[in-house]
């Protein structure tokens, strides 16, 4: 397709579909669905074969895999002026990516998110990010178990002080309790 030889491309896609098929490999034929759809030049065919290969990518596991056919599947809803499905589409796609943990593919997928007008949240992932060097070591420190007095102790501040952290971390993360504090800093980690 790169070279702008798109028989080929197209003849090579059904040969993979073909053998994914064959193998009764769902991963492999989710795929191979995806190169087929880019391979098409009739737009509705291609969305068709989008649509089918994200059901099949998502039916086997492969949330990476989804994530960038889901991804594929709303640029091209976006190009038709479809944008309504389109950042349905790409909503999904940012999920998935997020839960696989493919930060450089949310990232592409959020500003096609952007693109298509909408107004994307920030995964607790990238929100940790946001946080300042005090907010973290007070959140990391909540997140072990620490007390507000022990915190404040280990970091020669007041209680006000770490408080006024933990509920600044607790905003950025999108977060009510210190429960959920362990689970969102790994996945920023």
């Amino acid at each position: 397709m790169r070279l702008g030889d798109c028989e080929t491309a197209a003849a090579l896609a059904a040969e993979e579909l073909e053998l994914a098929r064959a193998a009764d490999a769902p991963r492999a034929t989710g795929i191979a669905l995806r190169a087929a759809a880019l391979a098409e030049p009739d737009l509705a065919v291609r969305a068709d074969c989008l649509t089918k290969a994200g059901d099949a990518l998502d039916a086997a596991g492969a949330r990476l895999e989804h994530a960038r056919t889901l991804g594929e599947l709303g640029m091209l809803q976006r190009e038709q002026g479809d944008l309504t499905s389109a950042r349905e589409s790409l909503r999904r796609a940012l999920d998935c990516a997020s839960s696989a943990g493919a930060p450089a593919l949310a990232r592409g997928i959020r500003e096609e998110l952007v693109a298509a007008g909408a107004k994307p949240r920030r995964t607790s992932g990238e929100s940790a990010a946001t946080l300042t060097p005090s907010e973290r070591r007070v959140a990391e420190l909540a997140a072990q178990g620490l007390t507000n007095r022990q915190i404040a102790q280990a970091l020669f501040v007041t209680v006000k002080t770490v408080e006024w952290h933990l509920r600044n971390a607790f905003v950025k993360l999108r977060i009510t309790s210190r429960r959920e504090l362990q689970p969102v800093l790994r996945e920023a980690a």
